[in-house]
């Protein structure tokens, strides 16, 4: 009874890959289990295969495509629902918006699940039992993990090269192969298991070899962490070659509705954080969100404050929203400030990845109309901003990132020597959103070769070095303060274009493949 159920359709087809689709989430933050993806990558392949050969009979009552789609959109689904349920919790602040929380932890999942299951149907009818097909089912998983970036305003979260976040030894070469080609080959690794399955001499041989090359990459990984140990304490007493850097994480609570008077607290209140020192020259970091529901012309009125306590030689970064006319309406932005002691505003940067549903509706004409809005404050969407850009001063080249922005390694491409990304948490409380959110910041320090600076109201405030070794950092409502002398890293930016690699090697996979199959059919 229990063998025909395991060899039955509901159970092969739907149950099982969904069950793998949960357990992955133990592979990501805060779990950090990333072996279990040693066994979830080889069972799905396997499952196909199965499903494959038992669809031209035992299943040939349904159709053949159709089996194979089911078997990666039912393990995306259980994917996204273990790895983005978080996301629900920011529907709780507002009553107006409980009502969508069924719809947000079901429908989000049943919507990206798509991806794994066209992923699954490019190539289930080809696998077999032999190497040449484990690199088309990493070709074409690691696909669609580029194609959900890219598509509509993309969101690669939990991309599966994110299972490494907690091992940067592992994580180096993403500086020389860029995010998506060293995804492609952790998705390869995964799979590595089934070369000992197919019990072959030369599969055997790949395994070993391949295993050897996963631990070079170890080996060599580690001997950067420790040379750039060395490099970081010179940086430690050289302030010339550096930013005297304050983060302030205030641990604010998220509330809409403040006054003029709450206002003035909050900005009191990081004032006294910050504890500003007037003869030195610091770059105080303040979170996104401390200043909910305020435009930056009501900050404006506690200037005298800000000229009381700053001096002419502190830059203070925060996160405010800012309005900009124009001849049909006016628009806001989610911003990101540089402003001087007098509150001038020496740089300003608007966001660019906005936050769909979130910070703005897309489709805002056709969903309004049947009720839906965003979930900030306000419920009107947020402008993009037009580009990103770069301030600039002396040699800093400081790339500003908000929040979300943090998780697209498409702003590397972008000169820099310092990585800001500021950011607000408390929408998704205690739940393994910030601590994944957190990861993602990992992969940006390494992939550009730089300091990366985070201050994120109830969510991990941290400095990075450029090798992803977590610095200094406070957790997720604590509050406090931490400062560095931040290193300004002038490398030399690769000229060349990730993507490009990445799609070469998908080529040679693909090709791999094909003229393997022509030399068999010989």
């Amino acid at each position: 009874m229990i063998l025909k159920f395991l060899n039955s359709r509901f159970f092969l087809i739907f149950l099982f890959p969904f069950i793998l689709g949960v357990l992955s989430v133990f592979s990501f933050q805060p779990f950090n289990f990333s072996y279990i993806n040693f066994f979830i990558f080889p069972f799905l392949f396997l499952i196909t295969i199965h499903v494959q050969k038992k669809s031209k009979n035992t299943y040939r009552k349904k159709p053949y495509l159709l089996n194979l789609f089911f078997i990666g959109y039912l393990f995306g689904i259980g994917f996204f629902l273990s790895g983005t349920h978080w996301i629900s919790h920011a529907l709780t602040f507002d009553e107006n918006f409980k009502y969508l929380i069924p719809i947000a932890i079901l429908g989000f999942p049943i919507f990206l699940g798509i991806f794994f299951g066209i992923a699954n149907l490019m190539v289930g009818p080809f696998l077999q039992n032999n190497f040449v097909s484990i690199i088309l089912f990493s070709s074409s998983f690691a696909f669609v993990d580029y194609l959900r970036a890219k598509i509509l305003s993309g969101f690669p979260w939990n991309v599966w090269a994110y299972s490494w976040s907690w091992k940067p030894e592992i994580l180096q070469s993403l500086f020389h192969l860029g995010f998506f080609s060293f995804n492609y080959f952790c998705i390869l690794i995964y799979c590595l298991p089934l070369l000992l399955i197919f019990k072959k001499k030369f599969n055997f041989i790949l395994f070993f070899l391949i295993t050897f090359l996963f631990f070079c990459n170890y080996i060599y990984g580690s001997s950067i962490i420790k040379k750039n140990d060395k490099t970081f304490v010179n940086f430690k007493s050289n302030s010339e070659n550096s930013v005297y850097t304050k983060i302030i994480s205030p641990s604010f609570d998220l509330k809409y509705n403040l006054t003029n008077a709450d206002l003035g607290q909050n900005i009191s209140n990081l004032i006294k954080y910050s504890d500003p020192k007037k003869n030195k020259k610091t770059l105080f970091v303040w979170p996104e969100g401390v200043f909910t529901g305020f435009k930056f012309e009501q900050i404006k009125e506690f200037k005298k404050l800000f000229e009381q306590t700053f001096s002419e030689n502190h830059l203070i970064l925060f996160g405010i929203n800012t309005t900009q006319e124009n001849s049909k309406k006016v628009d806001t932005f989610n911003s990101l400030i540089i402003a001087n002691n007098k509150l001038d505003i020496i740089f300003q940067y608007n966001k660019v990845k906005l936050v769909p549903f979130g910070e703005f509706l897309p489709y805002g004409n056709v969903l309004s109309k049947i009720g839906l809005k965003k979930i900030t404050e306000g419920h009107g969407s947020f402008s993009k901003g037009m580009s990103s850009n770069i301030f600039m001063r002396d040699t800093l080249k400081l790339l500003p990132l908000i929040c979300y922005e943090i998780i697209f390694p498409e702003f590397g491409k972008i000169q820099k020597n310092l990585i800001v990304n500021i950011s607000e948490d408390a929408w998704f409380g205690d739940t393994i959103g910030p601590k994944q959110h957190f990861a993602k910041a990992i992969f940006r320090a390494i992939e550009n070769n730089v300091f990366l600076v985070r201050s994120a109201n109830k969510g991990f405030s941290a400095f990075i070095d450029n090798k992803g070794i977590v610095q200094k950092v406070l957790k997720p409502n604590e509050r406090g303060v931490i400062e560095l002398n931040v290193p300004i890293i002038n490398n030399v930016q690769k000229k060349y274009k990730f993507d490009l690699i990445f799609f070469i090697l998908l080529f040679t996979g693909v090709s791999s493949f094909i003229i393997f199959k022509k030399n068999e059919q010989k």
